[in-house]
């Protein structure tokens, strides 16, 4: 026992090293799944406990999964592209629109494009129906990286001397010294620490204490340093220094997750999980940048899942997920709030809608809900099979264009399978295939009118884990 427990945490600090520089984005930035069998059945599944990890979907199935450990690791790929089209602006001023924002018009494709992103999970069994778990896992988004591109604006105005200028990048940071290069890189890894209980009815309870740590850089924005509350509070005399290009800043945090699992009958079985809110501390190098100083907490989550057992071979399994991206100002808060900022040249008066400020301008993020469907199918004693399912609809608005060629988070279907392989009694081998198809959102680009704005997305991933009861 002594040496499981020390392979684990040796394993935890591991996973904390790798996921560490690891992101990745499906259901916006959360993942469709976790755990392999979990992901094989396109994240439907928390009324069907199997293994250890299951306990980071539902708390409650911690006193229904055993004695375990397992561990894996997964593969991903996003291919992330933009594209903006010819402007009839081209950086400059026009009566009745002020000077216009020009990116490109450019036709780029992230530079990022695979990732390693393990995970690891204890369970045990204690006595009076009782049991502890302790999960670690990764997870993020947001993860691009843009080289090249150019962008044209006017540096001081209409009435300033100086004409329209090109400079290199995304959004024309050259123009700041740098190459250009323009992106985001959001990690995130999750400790699940999970106590559960099951009844004399067998209903199960369960919750967890989640601590989070995440990190967060930012480059190739400092273009946008005149619409921070930094720069405006100070009559334009003070340039913001927590903008852009500030190396990876940490931010550490807690919340909780609740769940139950209800056996109806032989045949069918209920779960239901909601995470609350992770409250993290600040990004302070990225203070000027985030809504409320740099806050850019975890939205609440709910999942809601119904599993028939049609026979001992086959199980179907139906679940709902609702994540609360609203919730958060960072991610929620509309671009159209920076023009309010009182440098922004739209006669705005209110500091706190400039970049940095209270109600700050964010990526205009909506909630989304998640359809998930899996089956599960044994056709003897050493395979399993697995096919998933899963829709929900963006949570990008066509309005929000500009801000998210940071995080293109396109990608609205999943389709996925995978099996089990159990040679030997209470050790399996999971393999997990997921393939989510291009999906793309067009808009008009926010900060010049006559210009539209393109972005796409699609993914890959293979997992396989191994687990072992004892």
């Amino acid at each position: 026992m002594g040496n499981r427990i020390n392979w684990l945490t040796a394993t935890t600090v591991a996973v904390g090293l790798a996921v560490a520089g690891n992101a990745f984005a499906t259901n916006g930035y959360f993942t469709h799944g976790n755990g392999t069998k979990n992901k094989a059945m396109a994240g439907a599944g928390i009324a069907l406990p199997e293994d250890a990890i299951d306990v980071t979907n539902n708390p409650a199935v911690a006193v229904l999964v055993g004695d375990q450990v397992i561990g894996g690791v997964s593969v991903f790929s996003p291919i992330r592209k933009y594209e903006t089209s010819e402007s009839m602006a081209n950086g400059g001023c026009f009566p009745g629109m002020g000077c216009a924002f020009t990116i490109g018009p450019n036709s780029l494709k992230s530079k990022s494009n695979y990732f390693f992103i393990p995970h690891v999970s204890w369970s045990k069994q204690l006595a009076n129906d009782n049991a502890f778990a302790i999960s670690f896992y990764g997870r993020g988004g947001m993860n691009t990286d843009w080289q090249g591109g150019s962008a044209s604006f006017d540096p001081d105005g209409p009435a300033g001397p100086a004409p329209a200028m090109t400079f290199p990048g995304t959004y024309g940071d050259g123009a700041f010294g740098g190459n250009g290069n323009a992106g985001v890189n959001l990690s995130q890894a999750f400790l699940d620490v999970t106590w559960a209980k099951k009844f004399s009815n067998d209903i199960s309870f369960g919750v967890s204490a989640v601590l989070v740590g995440q990190m967060f850089e930012a480059k190739g924005v400092r273009t946008f340093a005149q619409y921070t509350e930094t720069f405006a509070a100070s009559g334009g005399m003070t340039m913001p220094e927590s903008l852009s290009n500030n190396s990876t800043d940490w931010s550490y945090g807690y919340g909780a997750k609740l769940g139950i699992h209800v056996p109806f009958n032989e045949r069918f079985s209920f779960g239901a999980m909601y995470q609350t809110k992770i409250w993290m501390s600040e990004f302070d190098d990225y203070a000027d940048l985030f809504a409320e100083q740099g806050d850019f907490d975890i939205p609440a989550d709910l999942k809601l899942g119904l599993t028939w057992h049609a026979s001992q071979a086959l199980d179907l399994s139906f679940d709902i997920e609702h994540i609360f991206y609203g919730d958060v100002d960072s991610i929620s808060n509309p671009i159209s709030n920076i023009f309010a900022c009182p440098t922004a040249g739209a006669g705005g008066t209110d500091l706190s809608k400039c970049l940095g400020g209270k109600n700050g301008a964010g990526f205009g993020w909506d909630d989304m809900t998640v359809y998930k469907v899996g089956l599960k199918w044994s056709n003897n004693e050493d395979w399993s099979w697995r096919l998933g399912y899963s829709y929900g609809e963006q949570p990008i608005p066509n309005s929000e264009m500009t801000f998210n060629i940071l995080a293109p988070a396109t990608i609205e279907q999943h389709f996925t399978g995978g099996f089990t392989l159990e040679r030997t009694p209470g050790r399996q081998f999971n393999m997990a295939l997921m393939y989510a198809p291009n999906s793309s959102l067009k808009g008009t680009q926010n900060f010049d009118p006559s210009q539209t704005v393109r972005f796409e997305m699609y993914q890959w991933e293979l997992e396989a884990s191994y687990s072992w009861r004892f």
